[in-house]
């Protein structure tokens, strides 16, 4: 048996830029902590302080947890491990049970092992969950290259020319990933609408209009269907009957708008003509839309999305009614829950055939960060049947978050997007409070999740939170969580 200093070629850490180097391949490594961590971003600095057990932050943790292999990688970027600092693990699955059970730790991990249970810390800004990741700049990607003789490889070559693409490019494909917004109340009406009709009608879109384009696929909840005599905006309007304008649909096309979720109690509201005008106009702009329809059977048809490779399903629907505004074999709507068996099943098939369900309510409305009993029990229900994401699209006010089975993420609020709730009597600020979920899924796969936090102001217009306002909300909702972990 030969040993490897007889091989003729040889994988292993090293410089790609060796003029010995015959081919190499960039892998990708991610900070991660426990998904319910303040925390989002650390500097290269601080990372290397961390690495060599020198951090004094009292915000960052005092032990990273990395496999033996992950080591090795990291020392050939940040140089030697701290012995105190860097425990050693067998595998990543014990990294992840090891981190959320021990206080004040977090790990490094290769990319393709995250788990949305994870949460990816930026380094500089930069995260690999992101589709305008920068492999040449990113710092937690090594370089493992293949040395040996430059004639004997290229013979190698010629005889067997499969060799290759035996080495990949990198264990991160950008061509393997996509990034999914999805965002909570949406209704282009009263005070919204008069601002849009004031201030401009891509006014709300100001200071969150990119980071929703950007997303391969933005999802925006309407709750409300345009009207073609729809009256303008009126911030005294004092009726629960709504109707948005034709021409507010710019917002939508200006955010990048792909996914229409239709659960929305108010979608009949100006009657079944409006709804039917709606559906029409988001064909006409190639708006895709789910849980709502023309008819009953449709409404309740999951909408399938391919990109990238990945499948995912989007499937919703609405139990509070009026039965007005649900769907029948003649009228449009939205989807009516019924008994949720329907939507069970349907989510079983989806994810059979490797298609990631993401489900979806019009649920019975709590202005409480806490959710309803009913509500964990029927989201609950559509994790354990299998969906991967399941979301709360009613809430006015974000509400809690938890993680069923293996890789199910329950958010049972987002609160609103675009809509006019400032200042409610009796609510304090939580009408303002806005999340928008990132979701980043690879090569068939749920991997990771981006939670955004942002402001209601003008009565139509979220813009980010300030890093201390991030911080109160994401404390509130993160302490009556459920990780079950």
């Amino acid at each position: 048996m030969k040993t490897p200093e007889q091989a003729s070629f040889r994988l292993d850490l090293g410089d790609d830029q060796d003029p010995d180097v015959r081919a190499s391949t960039r892998w990708v490594y991610a900070l991660v902590a426990p998904f319910p961590t303040i925390p989002d971003e650390v500097s290269l600095e601080e990372l290397t302080n961390l690495w060599k057990g020198d951090a004094t932050q009292p915000d960052l943790p005092s032990t990273l947890l990395v496999a033996e292999q992950t080591r090795l990688a990291v020392e050939s970027l940040l140089g030697p491990a701290s012995d105190e600092a860097v425990r050693i693990l067998p595998e990543e699955q014990m990294i992840v049970a090891e981190a959320w059970n021990t206080p004040g730790t977090w790990a490094i991990v290769p990319f393709e092992t995250l788990t949305p249970r994870w949460k990816v810390i930026r380094i500089d800004g930069s995260t690999p969950l992101s589709n305008e990741f920068d492999l040449a700049t990113y710092p937690l990607a090594a370089s493992y290259v293949v040395k040996g003789p430059g004639d004997l490889y290229e013979t190698f070559l010629e005889q067997e020319p499969a060799l290759a693409d035996l080495l990949p490019r990198s264990n991160r494909d950008a061509e393997k990933l996509t990034v999914l917004v999805m965002t909570g109340v949406t209704a282009l009406v009263r005070a919204t609408a008069w601002k849009m009709d004031t201030a401009g009608i891509l006014f709300p879109a100001r200071d969150i209009g990119d980071l929703l384009r950007k997303a391969d696929i933005t999802h925006i909840s309407n709750e409300v269907s345009f009207h073609p005599d729809c009256p303008p905006g009126d911030p005294r309007h004092d009726s629960l009957v709504f109707c948005s304008d034709p021409d507010y649909v710019d917002l939508l096309v200006e955010v990048g708008t792909d996914v229409v979720e239709l659960t929305g109690n108010h979608v009949n509201d100006w009657g079944t003509e409006g709804m039917a005008f709606t559906l029409d106009l988001y064909q006409q702009l190639g708006m895709e839309y789910f849980a709502g329809g023309f008819t009953l059977e449709e409404a309740r048809k999951p909408l399938i999305i391919e990109h990238n490779g990945n499948r995912l399903g989007f499937i919703g629907c609405n139990p509070v009614g009026l039965p007005s505004a649900w769907a029948t074999d003649t009228q449009p709507g939205a989807a009516p829950c019924g008994d949720y068996e329907w939507m069970h099943s349907e989510i079983t098939r989806l994810k059979s055939e490797g298609i990631l369900p993401i489900a979806t309510f019009q649920y019975f409305e709590s202005y409480n960060i806490r959710p309803l009993p009913g509500q964990v029990r029927d989201f609950m229900g559509m994790a354990e049947a299998g969906a991967v994401i399941v979301n709360g699209s009613q809430s006015h006010y974000p509400q809690a978050m938890e993680f069923a089975g293996e890789d199910g993420f329950i958010h049972y609020g987002l609160g609103n997007l675009f809509f006019d709730q400032i200042n409610v009597p009796g609510l304090g600020p939580g009408t303002r409070w806005e999340f928008i979920d990132r979701h980043t899924f690879y090569n068939g796969k749920h991997i990771g999740i981006e939670i955004i936090t942002a402001m209601l102001e003008d009565w139509s217009r979220p813009r980010l939170m300030t890093e201390a306002e991030r911080g109160d909300l994401l404390e509130q909702v993160f302490e009556v969580s459920t990780w079950n972990e």
